[in-house]
């Protein structure tokens, strides 16, 4: 048995370094704008591009970059393009290249198994497989399951987090993102989506707000300096957290409204193992079963299982993946992919999972050469992807047995996901079936389009280098797809 320090965190690496949390969360995919406002009308295919460069060639679009593919799904003929071949940034759309590669070699059903063995020496060891889905309920779980077979006390457990290997952050990632909940690190435990939550609390006017941690144990693990001022009720909250890793300092800034509701704040995990440990600790003692030393290793022979939890099936992680665009559950399910593959050394799980993504995407279709992929979630900006390459992924993936699970996953217009508010009144509502993405600068929209006087429709529309807000492409690019809804043949 050797000590784990393959995938030690980050953070360490950066002892000396604090950074501001982003808690403007630039790659939320919550949108809450206006729909474009349009009227029922009938467009011919041979309109569709004027009417699509009408939207895409106005002024205040003059220094943006779009990538644009319409193609029809049972064919290649392209109804409208727009450098379709060339690299983007493409944000969260990535998700839909690591989800369809998932369902295609794991199948619908594949869950993944937290399991707690007992070892000849009476040493229990907890297997974690990185199910993205762990909380605090399946632990108690575990602990209820462990009482059942008569285990009382444990002196020693085991973390084994051999089963994920490598960084726990994607070293690509902005500093801001990886000190933001939806940055949170990734490795064979993961509990409570990695990450711990607090809560300021509103006091009389020009008093310290009061902080509530929502996990005593966290707070146990920092000093905390809490100088946000509760101000008067008209004023607008806003909370700024820093985190001196090398000091164990979590510092708070900022105002809270008076009278208002509490400030919530999420912060990722320093090291996902020892969380783990704690919460673990926490479930065991309210089954009155005491813990006496805990140990994160690799290696080791597991003998008897006396306690497991599985996930979800895939059918419903893909859901949470692309309806809420989850950055963690993403990687996570990338890093399934390499399960199935033999292991390699010095070569992490996510680089595992990034080979057998590419060899999935083949298979189905897509050409190689469109894209270059460093994660599976599209946080990095190192990610890049050609609109043609989301096109073919979306008619590849529609011709298997898995195509109604897949869509299933996806936001619909109007109803569902990151789609809830937007084409709401309008002739996509309900019957476009599309994922977002977002980062500064980025926006992208890829899908379906179940035309009621059209065939059914692939799109991939990309923004990159755009100094306008995301809410302005957005409108745009919602404009564009309610063209194609209108689609008619003539």
């Amino acid at each position: 048995m050797r000590l784990n320090t393959f995938s030690r965190p980050l953070g360490f690496l950066l002892l000396f370094l604090s950074t501001q949390t982003a808690f403007s969360h630039k790659v939320a995919q919550a949108q809450t704008q206006v729909s474009p406002a349009t009227t029922t009308k009938s467009i011919c295919p041979a309109q569709l591009g004027t009417s699509v460069d009408a939207v895409i060639n106005r002024p205040l679009f003059s220094r943006a970059r779009w990538g644009i593919l319409v193609q029809p799904l049972s064919s290649v003929q392209t109804l409208y393009g727009r450098d379709a071949q060339k690299f983007f940034t493409p944000a969260s759309n990535l998700k839909l290249l690591t989800t369809a590669a998932v369902l295609q070699q794991l199948g619908a059903n594949f869950r993944i198994r937290t399991s707690v063995y007992q070892n000849a020496n009476g040493v229990l060891r907890v297997v974690g497989r990185g199910d993205p889905s762990l909380n605090d309920t399946q632990l108690q779980a575990l602990a209820k399951q462990l009482k059942q077979k008569g285990i009382t006390q444990i002196k020693q457990l085991i973390a084994d987090d051999s089963y994920i290997q490598g960084d726990i952050v994607n070293p690509t990632w902005q500093w801001e993102d990886v000190q933001s909940d939806y940055g949170a690190p990734v490795n064979s435990f993961i509990l409570n989506q990695n990450v711990f939550g607090l809560k300021l609390v509103p006091q009389a006017v020009g008093k310290i707000s009061q902080l509530v941690w929502t996990d005593a144990n966290e707070a146990k693990q920092w000093r905390t300096i809490n100088q946000s001022i509760t101000v008067a009720q008209n004023q607008p909250s806003n909370i700024n957290v820093t985190r001196d890793l090398s000091g164990g300092v979590l510092r708070i800034q900022g105002q809270v409204a008076a009278n208002s509701e509490p400030y919530l704040v999420n912060l990722p995990v320093v090291d996902p193992n020892y969380y783990f440990l704690r919460r673990f600790r926490t479930a065991l003692a309210t089954e009155k079963i005491s813990l006496g030393q805990t140990l994160v290793a690799t290696g080791g022979t597991n003998l008897q299982e006396l306690a497991a939890v599985q996930s979800p099936p895939l059918s419903e992680l893909l859901m949470e993946t692309n309806q809420n665009s989850n950055n963690l559950y993403a990687e996570a399910l990338l890093r399934a992919l390499a399960f199935k593959q033999p292991r390699v050394p010095n070569k992490s799980t996510a680089d595992l999972g990034l080979e057998a993504l590419k060899a999935s995407l083949t298979q189905l279709g897509v050409n190689s050469a469109n894209y270059i992929l460093v994660d599976g979630s599209g946080l990095s900006r190192r990610d890049l992807v050609t609109p043609e390459a989301f096109v073919q992924t979306l008619r590849g993936i529609a011709r298997t047995p898995a195509a109604s699970v897949y869509r299933a996953s996806l936001p619909v217009a109007g109803k569902s996901g990151t789609l809830a508010n937007r084409f709401r009144g309008t002739p996509a509502e309900a019957i476009v079936q599309a994922k977002t993405g977002t980062l500064t600068g980025v926006v992208s929209l890829s899908g379906y389009v179940n035309s009621p006087k059209y065939e059914p429709l692939v799109f991939s529309i990309i923004v990159n280098q755009s100094e306008q807000p995301a809410s302005v492409i957005r409108q745009a690019m919602d404009e564009i797809v309610v063209l194609l809804v209108q689609l008619q043949r003539c």
